[in-house]
Order: C-alpha cells, then structure tokens, then sequence
C-alpha cells in the first residue's frame, strides 16, 4: 500500500497544490493529509486520485466535519493521524507522540511546524511530511510517501 502524506497547505479558494506534488500522485492507494487545509476544495480534489483522511488543523475553520485526530488501519499498520498543534508537550513532536501514548499505533503522522521529521520513537515512527506550499524557514517545500508491504514501514519526503 502506497500513502501520499500531506500537511498544511494553507490553500486558499481557487488554488491548487503545484504540479510537482499532483505529479507524484500516481499509484496511490491513500491520501492522508494532517491538517492545514484552510479549504474544503482541497480534499474534493484529492478524493479524485484516492480515499483520503484527514484531521482538522489550527487553521481550519470552515464548518465542516473532521476530526481532531484519528487511527487508519492500513494492512497491519495503524497510523496516528493528528495536527500536533495542541496537548500536552513542549514541542510539536512531543504534542503528537503523546496524543497516542496509550494507543496501540506503529506510525504518528503531524503536521504543524511545516518542517519534515522522521524519527523512531519507542517503536513508533514519528513522521512530519513538512509543506508543499508553505515552507517557512525550510529550504525546500516537502510532503512524504509512506509504502507500507507484509507489515513494514518504509517512509520518505519529496523535496522541491
């Protein structure tokens, strides 16, 4: 199973991801996107390309329905999906690693910070995809792929 990993677009109506991002989006099973979409369109375009899953950001106050944070059983993989800019802990990181301390998850993917992060944990892959639109003091805009086969993990960013 292939996942492409979003997070804080920040698009507002009208816009789009740039070509480089909807390129990548060839023989994916699943989008998740972790929050900072700021425009429902978004995810009505996404849902084109693949079943999509998503949570709600700081950012996001349209009035529609998603969750804060949510559990997606891929295989026998189950991610944590949250923002991260909310909880407990001094960092974003720590916010999204402790939102699933008592639950039973192989990955956390978070957004927030629009920095890309990957880091084992206890077990647990911490992953931040960064930003394909918006990326603030990093180099590079960024988003991840996650390819998950017989159990395994296997994860990476897309710079550009």
């Amino acid at each position: 199973m292939r996942i492409a990993v979003l997070s804080d677009t920040h698009l507002r109506v009208g816009k789009t991801l740039p070509s480089f991002v909807w390129e990548q989006l060839t023989q994916i099973d699943m989008i998740i996107h972790a929050g900072d979409l700021t425009h429902i369109g978004l995810l009505e375009e996404l849902s084109t390309i693949a079943p999509v899953r998503a949570v709600r950001g700081n950012c996001d106050g349209w009035d529609v329905s998603l969750p804060n944070r949510d559990v997606i059983e891929c295989e026998a993989i189950r991610i944590g999906l949250i923002h991260g800019d909310s909880g407990k802990g001094k960092s974003t990181q720590e916010r999204a690693y402790l939102a699933f301390k008592d639950s039973s998850v192989d990955v956390i993917v978070f957004g927030h910070s629009h920095t890309p992060f990957m880091e084992w944990r206890d077990g647990i892959l911490m992953f931040n995809p960064g930003s394909p639109t918006d990326k603030r003091r990093e180099l590079q805009y960024s988003f991840g792929i996650l390819d998950i086969q017989q159990g395994q993990i296997k994860a990476k960013h897309l710079y550009f």
